[in-house]
């Protein structure tokens, strides 16, 4: 396989950064380099997020479907925020203890729900059972 160089580590820090809450900028970060999409940021200590965690973190539904759209790996913070119970519900299923999982900047599953509103209620619940 062909190892390909590096993305340019301040171009993953600023494509993380803004998919807290600038959807324009990570759309224009995005066009500028599409290897971006599963690109992640280390904040320290194994805080490593991508712009799909970011967003999740941050109820950005509207930046989280973009990035889904292009190809970002959706993972069960992810599936959370976005009110996706069944994706969650399996993955449970599969492995109970991932209820138990703390995302980026070591936020929770039940704090990922919080974020996604009322689309995440029925997930808020079943966190609470």
């Amino acid at each position: 396989m062909e190892r390909k160089a590096a993305l340019d580590p301040t171009l993953v820090n600023e494509f993380v950064a803004n998919a807290h809450g600038d959807a324009e900028r990570v759309a224009t970060l995005l066009e500028q380099e599409p290897m971006l999409i599963n690109a992640a940021w280390d904040w320290g200590g194994g805080d490593w997020e991508t712009a799909l965690g970011a967003a999740s973190h941050m109820g950005r539904k509207d930046i989280a479907h973009y990035l889904l759209e292009r190809g970002a790996r959706i993972d069960i913070f992810a599936a959370t925020m976005l009110g996706q119970i069944e994706v969650v519900q399996a993955i449970l299923q599969a492995f109970p203890n991932a209820r138990h999982l703390r995302g980026p900047h070591g936020i929770s599953l039940l704090d990922h729900a919080k974020a996604g509103g009322e689309e995440a209620a029925p997930i808020i619940k079943l966190f609470q059972e």
